[in-house]
Protein backbone atom coordinates (compact mmCIF):
# COMPACT_ATOMS: atom_id res chain seq x y z
CA UNK A 1 0.00 0.00 0.00
CA UNK A 2 1.19 3.76 -1.14
CA UNK A 3 1.32 5.98 1.97
CA UNK A 4 2.63 9.57 2.28
CA UNK A 5 5.78 8.87 3.91
CA UNK A 6 8.22 6.36 3.67
CA UNK A 7 7.64 5.40 7.61
CA UNK A 8 4.74 6.68 10.08
CA UNK A 9 5.75 5.09 13.91
CA UNK A 10 2.34 4.75 15.73
CA UNK A 11 1.50 6.71 19.03
CA UNK A 12 1.44 3.22 21.13
CA UNK A 13 3.80 1.39 22.96
CA UNK A 14 3.72 -2.28 24.30
CA UNK A 15 5.59 -4.43 27.02
CA UNK A 16 8.63 -5.53 25.16
CA UNK A 17 9.96 -7.80 27.87
CA UNK A 18 6.10 -9.80 27.97
CA UNK A 19 6.40 -10.27 24.39
CA UNK A 20 9.87 -11.45 24.34
CA UNK A 21 9.17 -14.24 26.92
CA UNK A 22 6.30 -15.31 24.65
CA UNK A 23 8.42 -15.52 21.85
CA UNK A 24 11.91 -16.57 24.11
CA UNK A 25 9.00 -19.71 24.80
CA UNK A 26 8.50 -21.14 21.68
CA UNK A 27 9.95 -24.60 20.34
CA UNK A 28 12.56 -24.88 17.86
CA UNK A 29 10.21 -26.47 15.50
CA UNK A 30 7.51 -23.29 15.25
CA UNK A 31 10.40 -21.73 12.88
CA UNK A 32 10.89 -22.28 9.52
CA UNK A 33 12.50 -21.10 6.82
CA UNK A 34 11.56 -17.73 4.62
CA UNK A 35 9.32 -19.00 1.83
CA UNK A 36 11.95 -17.56 -0.70
CA UNK A 37 14.49 -19.17 1.09
CA UNK A 38 16.63 -16.14 1.99
CA UNK A 39 19.38 -16.95 4.15
CA UNK A 40 19.31 -15.83 7.52
CA UNK A 41 15.34 -15.27 7.58
CA UNK A 42 13.02 -17.27 9.29
CA UNK A 43 9.69 -17.30 10.49
CA UNK A 44 6.53 -18.36 12.90
CA UNK A 45 3.25 -18.67 11.71
CA UNK A 46 0.45 -17.22 13.94
CA UNK A 47 -2.10 -16.24 11.47
CA UNK A 48 -2.56 -18.33 8.10
CA UNK A 49 -4.89 -19.79 5.58
CA UNK A 50 -7.08 -22.26 7.87
CA UNK A 51 -4.20 -21.37 11.01
CA UNK A 52 -1.93 -24.27 8.87
CA UNK A 53 1.79 -24.68 8.18
CA UNK A 54 1.61 -22.40 5.04
CA UNK A 55 2.05 -19.13 3.62
CA UNK A 56 -0.91 -18.43 1.22
CA UNK A 57 -2.57 -15.41 1.05
CA UNK A 58 -5.95 -16.30 0.38
CA UNK A 59 -8.42 -18.35 2.16
CA UNK A 60 -9.88 -18.16 5.89
CA UNK A 61 -7.27 -16.77 7.96
CA UNK A 62 -7.35 -18.15 11.50
CA UNK A 63 -4.61 -18.67 14.19
CA UNK A 64 -2.47 -20.76 14.45
CA UNK A 65 -1.93 -22.95 17.42
CA UNK A 66 1.67 -20.85 17.76
CA UNK A 67 -0.45 -17.95 18.43
CA UNK A 68 -2.97 -19.81 20.56
CA UNK A 69 -0.27 -20.48 23.21
CA UNK A 70 0.58 -16.59 23.65
CA UNK A 71 -1.79 -14.25 24.97
CA UNK A 72 -0.37 -11.01 25.35
CA UNK A 73 0.36 -11.36 21.59
CA UNK A 74 -2.92 -11.79 21.13
CA UNK A 75 -4.01 -8.64 23.13
CA UNK A 76 -1.58 -6.28 21.12
CA UNK A 77 -2.95 -7.54 17.78
CA UNK A 78 -6.72 -7.08 18.62
CA UNK A 79 -6.28 -3.55 20.28
CA UNK A 80 -5.75 -2.18 16.69
CA UNK A 81 -9.37 -3.21 16.39
CA UNK A 82 -8.55 -4.64 12.36
CA UNK A 83 -9.14 -7.10 10.34
CA UNK A 84 -5.87 -9.27 10.42
CA UNK A 85 -4.45 -11.38 7.41
CA UNK A 86 -1.62 -13.26 7.17
CA UNK A 87 0.77 -12.26 10.17
CA UNK A 88 4.20 -13.47 11.37
CA UNK A 89 7.15 -13.80 13.88
CA UNK A 90 10.14 -12.70 11.03
CA UNK A 91 13.48 -13.35 12.25
CA UNK A 92 16.45 -12.19 11.15
CA UNK A 93 19.85 -13.93 11.86
CA UNK A 94 23.24 -11.87 13.30
CA UNK A 95 24.22 -10.27 9.77
CA UNK A 96 21.38 -11.61 7.45
CA UNK A 97 19.36 -9.04 5.48
CA UNK A 98 16.16 -8.68 3.82
CA UNK A 99 17.46 -7.68 0.16
CA UNK A 100 16.52 -4.54 -1.38
CA UNK A 101 12.96 -4.79 -2.93
CA UNK A 102 9.25 -3.39 -3.78
CA UNK A 103 6.19 -5.35 -2.28
CA UNK A 104 4.01 -5.23 -6.25
CA UNK A 105 2.24 -8.50 -5.71
CA UNK A 106 -1.66 -8.43 -5.70
CA UNK A 107 -1.79 -8.89 -2.06
CA UNK A 108 0.05 -5.72 -1.14
CA UNK A 109 -2.54 -3.43 -3.07
CA UNK A 110 -4.35 -2.60 0.00
CA UNK A 111 -2.78 -4.01 2.69
CA UNK A 112 -0.22 -2.28 5.07
CA UNK A 113 2.03 -4.52 7.17
CA UNK A 114 2.44 -3.32 11.16
CA UNK A 115 5.92 -3.77 12.41
CA UNK A 116 6.44 -4.46 16.44
CA UNK A 117 10.06 -5.47 17.69
CA UNK A 118 10.64 -7.99 19.82
CA UNK A 119 14.07 -8.70 19.80
CA UNK A 120 16.53 -6.36 18.22
CA UNK A 121 19.52 -3.80 18.72
CA UNK A 122 20.64 -0.67 17.79
CA UNK A 123 22.52 -2.10 14.96
CA UNK A 124 19.13 -3.07 13.20
CA UNK A 125 18.32 -0.77 10.39
CA UNK A 126 15.66 -0.52 8.19
CA UNK A 127 15.99 0.97 4.67
CA UNK A 128 12.99 2.58 2.91
CA UNK A 129 13.51 5.21 0.09
CA UNK A 130 16.23 6.95 1.37
CA UNK A 131 15.29 7.11 4.49
CA UNK A 132 16.68 4.99 7.72
CA UNK A 133 15.01 3.75 10.75
CA UNK A 134 15.71 1.70 14.10
CA UNK A 135 12.36 -0.14 15.08
CA UNK A 136 12.92 -0.49 18.63
CA UNK A 137 11.36 -3.07 21.30
CA UNK A 138 7.88 -2.79 21.77
CA UNK A 139 7.26 0.03 19.32
CA UNK A 140 4.80 -0.57 16.21
CA UNK A 141 5.34 1.30 12.58
CA UNK A 142 4.13 0.88 9.61
CA UNK A 143 6.09 1.90 5.92
CA UNK A 144 5.40 2.08 2.36
CA UNK A 145 5.84 -1.05 1.02
CA UNK A 146 5.40 0.10 -2.93
CA UNK A 147 8.68 1.91 -2.21
CA UNK A 148 12.21 0.11 -2.60
CA UNK A 149 13.27 -0.84 1.18
CA UNK A 150 15.71 -3.48 2.73
CA UNK A 151 16.84 -4.61 6.15
CA UNK A 152 20.22 -5.45 8.45
CA UNK A 153 20.88 -6.69 10.86
CA UNK A 154 24.48 -5.78 11.59
CA UNK A 155 24.20 -6.90 15.11
CA UNK A 156 25.80 -9.91 16.95
CA UNK A 157 21.87 -11.06 17.87
CA UNK A 158 18.92 -12.33 16.17
CA UNK A 159 16.79 -9.32 14.97
CA UNK A 160 12.53 -10.90 15.33
CA UNK A 161 9.70 -8.73 14.50
CA UNK A 162 5.90 -9.20 15.01
CA UNK A 163 4.76 -8.57 11.77
CA UNK A 164 0.99 -8.44 10.74
CA UNK A 165 -0.84 -7.65 7.43
CA UNK A 166 -4.16 -5.33 7.52
CA UNK A 167 -6.42 -3.06 5.24
CA UNK A 168 -7.19 -1.16 8.05
CA UNK A 169 -10.25 0.68 9.90
CA UNK A 170 -10.82 4.41 8.83
CA UNK A 171 -9.87 4.60 12.73
CA UNK A 172 -6.49 2.87 12.78
CA UNK A 173 -5.62 5.03 9.56
CA UNK A 174 -5.90 8.06 11.35
CA UNK A 175 -4.29 6.71 14.02
CA UNK A 176 -1.64 5.68 12.69
CA UNK A 177 -0.71 8.26 10.23
CA UNK A 178 -2.44 11.49 11.85
CA UNK A 179 -0.69 14.35 13.97
CA UNK A 180 1.24 11.82 16.62
CA UNK A 181 1.13 13.75 19.92
CA UNK A 182 4.44 13.86 22.23
CA UNK A 183 6.26 10.53 23.01
CA UNK A 184 5.31 11.19 26.65
CA UNK A 185 1.78 10.90 26.07
CA UNK A 186 1.42 7.68 24.32
CA UNK A 187 -0.12 4.73 25.49
CA UNK A 188 1.10 1.34 26.48
CA UNK A 189 -0.79 -1.73 26.29
CA UNK A 190 -0.50 -3.38 29.23
CA UNK A 191 -0.82 -7.19 29.92
CA UNK A 192 -4.57 -8.18 31.68
CA UNK A 193 -4.52 -11.64 32.67
CA UNK A 194 -8.76 -11.26 32.60
CA UNK A 195 -9.11 -9.97 28.75
CA UNK A 196 -9.87 -12.70 26.02
CA UNK A 197 -9.92 -10.04 23.48
CA UNK A 198 -11.79 -11.47 19.88
CA UNK A 199 -9.44 -12.02 17.18
CA UNK A 200 -10.34 -10.30 13.97
CA UNK A 201 -8.87 -12.43 11.07
CA UNK A 202 -9.74 -11.52 6.53
CA UNK A 203 -11.96 -14.43 4.89
CA UNK A 204 -10.20 -14.03 1.84
CA UNK A 205 -11.92 -16.10 -1.04
CA UNK A 206 -11.57 -14.94 -4.53
CA UNK A 207 -14.18 -15.09 -6.76
CA UNK A 208 -13.90 -17.40 -10.11
CA UNK A 209 -13.32 -14.55 -12.28
CA UNK A 210 -11.99 -10.94 -11.44
CA UNK A 211 -14.65 -8.25 -11.46
CA UNK A 212 -14.56 -5.92 -14.83
CA UNK A 213 -14.62 -3.05 -11.59
CA UNK A 214 -11.52 -4.47 -9.80
CA UNK A 215 -9.62 -4.93 -13.25
CA UNK A 216 -10.13 -1.50 -14.07
CA UNK A 217 -8.68 -0.43 -10.96
CA UNK A 218 -5.77 -1.93 -10.73
CA UNK A 219 -4.97 -1.03 -14.65
CA UNK A 220 -5.70 2.56 -13.59
CA UNK A 221 -3.28 2.09 -10.92
CA UNK A 222 -0.25 1.09 -13.05
CA UNK A 223 -1.06 3.01 -15.80
CA UNK A 224 -0.69 6.41 -13.56
CA UNK A 225 2.55 4.79 -12.54
CA UNK A 226 3.95 4.06 -16.07
CA UNK A 227 7.16 5.41 -17.14
CA UNK A 228 9.92 4.68 -19.15
CA UNK A 229 13.57 3.78 -17.70
CA UNK A 230 15.96 5.88 -20.68
CA UNK A 231 13.68 8.60 -22.53
CA UNK A 232 13.65 8.16 -26.34
CA UNK A 233 11.32 8.39 -29.09
CA UNK A 234 11.02 4.47 -29.42
CA UNK A 235 10.25 4.17 -26.09
CA UNK A 236 7.70 6.65 -25.69
CA UNK A 237 5.63 5.50 -28.29
CA UNK A 238 6.31 1.80 -26.59
CA UNK A 239 4.94 3.64 -23.26
CA UNK A 240 2.16 4.31 -25.37
CA UNK A 241 1.06 1.58 -27.07
CA UNK A 242 1.30 -0.35 -23.75
CA UNK A 243 -0.88 1.84 -22.01
CA UNK A 244 -3.40 2.02 -24.88
CA UNK A 245 -3.01 -1.92 -24.33
CA UNK A 246 -4.14 -2.03 -21.06
CA UNK A 247 -7.33 0.17 -21.72
CA UNK A 248 -8.02 -1.57 -24.51
CA UNK A 249 -7.61 -5.39 -21.74
CA UNK A 250 -10.36 -3.63 -19.58
CA UNK A 251 -12.95 -2.83 -21.91
CA UNK A 252 -12.77 -6.40 -23.47
CA UNK A 253 -12.50 -7.96 -19.90
CA UNK A 254 -15.87 -5.77 -19.23
CA UNK A 255 -17.92 -7.21 -22.24
CA UNK A 256 -16.81 -10.82 -21.60
CA UNK A 257 -17.73 -10.12 -17.75
CA UNK A 258 -21.38 -8.55 -19.63
CA UNK A 259 -21.72 -11.78 -21.58
CA UNK A 260 -20.08 -14.94 -18.78
CA UNK A 261 -20.92 -13.21 -15.46
CA UNK A 262 -17.99 -13.80 -12.72
CA UNK A 263 -18.86 -17.35 -11.68
CA UNK A 264 -16.48 -19.16 -14.21
CA UNK A 265 -18.44 -19.63 -17.44
CA UNK A 266 -16.61 -19.00 -20.05
CA UNK A 267 -13.10 -19.30 -18.72
CA UNK A 268 -11.57 -20.31 -22.61
CA UNK A 269 -12.81 -16.60 -23.10
CA UNK A 270 -11.03 -15.27 -20.61
CA UNK A 271 -8.27 -17.01 -19.73
CA UNK A 272 -7.59 -16.32 -23.98
CA UNK A 273 -7.94 -12.38 -23.45
CA UNK A 274 -5.35 -12.97 -20.65
CA UNK A 275 -2.92 -14.68 -22.76
CA UNK A 276 -2.84 -12.11 -25.56
CA UNK A 277 -2.43 -9.28 -23.29
CA UNK A 278 0.77 -11.34 -22.26
CA UNK A 279 1.47 -11.68 -25.30
CA UNK A 280 1.53 -8.32 -26.47
CA UNK A 281 2.93 -7.02 -23.05
CA UNK A 282 5.99 -9.08 -23.31
CA UNK A 283 6.46 -7.50 -27.19
CA UNK A 284 5.96 -3.21 -25.68
CA UNK A 285 7.39 -3.97 -22.10
CA UNK A 286 11.05 -3.69 -22.82
CA UNK A 287 12.20 -0.49 -20.63
CA UNK A 288 9.07 0.52 -18.71
CA UNK A 289 8.75 1.02 -15.34
CA UNK A 290 7.16 2.26 -12.65
CA UNK A 291 7.23 5.62 -11.60
CA UNK A 292 7.63 5.38 -7.72
CA UNK A 293 10.16 2.24 -7.06
CA UNK A 294 11.04 1.61 -10.59
CA UNK A 295 9.47 -2.00 -11.06
CA UNK A 296 9.32 -3.34 -14.21
CA UNK A 297 5.83 -2.86 -15.50
CA UNK A 298 5.41 -6.27 -17.32
CA UNK A 299 6.62 -7.81 -13.75
CA UNK A 300 3.79 -5.29 -11.79
CA UNK A 301 1.18 -6.19 -14.97
CA UNK A 302 2.04 -10.09 -14.83
CA UNK A 303 1.99 -9.88 -10.37
CA UNK A 304 -0.49 -7.31 -8.96
CA UNK A 305 -3.30 -8.08 -12.51
CA UNK A 306 -2.70 -11.42 -14.40
CA UNK A 307 -2.03 -13.53 -12.07
CA UNK A 308 -5.08 -12.70 -9.85
CA UNK A 309 -7.25 -12.97 -13.16
CA UNK A 310 -8.86 -16.50 -12.40
CA UNK A 311 -9.28 -18.06 -9.37
CA UNK A 312 -7.32 -20.98 -10.76
CA UNK A 313 -4.00 -19.36 -11.28
CA UNK A 314 -1.27 -18.70 -9.05
CA UNK A 315 -1.08 -16.67 -5.89
CA UNK A 316 1.62 -14.13 -4.78
CA UNK A 317 2.33 -11.71 -1.55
Amino acid sequence: MRLSHPFFQLPVLFEAERLQAEVAALPAQAWVAHPDGLPGNSAVRLISAGGGETDAVHGQMLPTPWLADMPYLRQALAGFGVVWSRSRLMRLAPGARVPEHADINYHWHTRVRLHIPVFTQPEVRFHCDGQVVHMAAGEAWIFDNWRRHHVENRSAAPRIHLVADTTGTAAFWAFACGQAPPRAQWRTVEWAAERQPRLLTETNLRAPVMPAAEVQWLVDDLRRELTIAVDTPDARGRATQFSNLLESFVQDWRQLCALHGTDGRGRADFQGLAKAVRDAARALGDGLIMRTNQASALLVLEKRVLQHLMAEDAGGG
